[in-house]
C-alpha cells in the first residue's frame, strides 16, 4: 500500500480488525521510510459499477462520495457516522446485487434519499435539495409540502 504522507510503495500492517458492522477490515500500516502511520479499509467488492451521469457521461462509482453527501445531509444531526456507514454500505449493496454493471446516477440518488427519508426529515430535505437542484424557497416549501402531504396519507392509511 502506498505511503500518503512519503509515496513509499512499501507499507507494513501492523494491526487488522473487523469494523463494528463486519462489512470491511480495518488495517493500521506504517511506512518503513518516513515512519508515519495510516489507516486502510478493506471491503468486498461484488462488481466494478460504472454511473452514468444525467448528461450521458460515465464514472466509476465512488462509495466515498456518496458518503461524503450523505454526511453533509446529516451534518449537525443526532445521526452518528456508523449509521452513516451502514446507510452507504446498504445501498453499496444493494447497486452491486441489482445485477447492473452500469448504474443511472438518479437510481443512487433515490436510494440515499429513501434512506434519509426514513431517518431523519432534515436531512432528506438537505439532500433533496442538493440532489433535485432547489433554486429558490418555494422549491423547498413545495417539497416539504409534498412531505406533509405524504405524512398525512401514511397516517390515514394506518388509522
Amino acid at each position: 500500500m502506498k505511503c500518503p504522507f512519503c509515496g513509499c510503495l512499501d507499507s507494513q500492517v501492523k494491526d487488522s480488525r473487523l469494523s463494528e458492522d463486519n462489512t470491511c477490515i480495518r488495517r493500521r500500516r506504517e511506512c518503513p521510510e518516513c515512519g508515519s502511520r495510516f489507516t486502510t479499509f478493506e471491503r468486498v467488492m461484488l462488481r466494478e459499477l460504472t454511473v452514468v451521469k444525467r448528461n450521458g457521461e460515465k464514472a466509476r462509482f465512488d462509495r466515498d462520495k456518496l458518503a461524503r453527501s450523505i454526511q453533509l445531509a446529516v451534518r449537525k444531526r443526532p445521526i452518528t457516522p456508523e449509521r452513516v456507514e451502514k446507510i452507504v454500505n446498504s445501498i453499496q449493496r444493494r447497486l452491486e446485487s441489482s445485477g447492473e454493471a452500469e448504474i443511472a446516477s438518479t437510481t443512487i440518488g433515490e436510494y440515499a434519499m429513501e434512506a434519509l427519508a426514513n431517518l431523519d426529515k432534515v436531512a432528506y430535505i438537505r439532500f433533496a435539495s442538493v440532489y433535485k437542484d432547489f433554486c429558490t424557497a418555494a422549491d423547498f416549501e413545495e417539497f416539504v409540502n409534498k412531505i406533509d402531504e405524504l405524512a398525512k396519507h401514511k397516517s390515514n392509511v394506518e388509522e
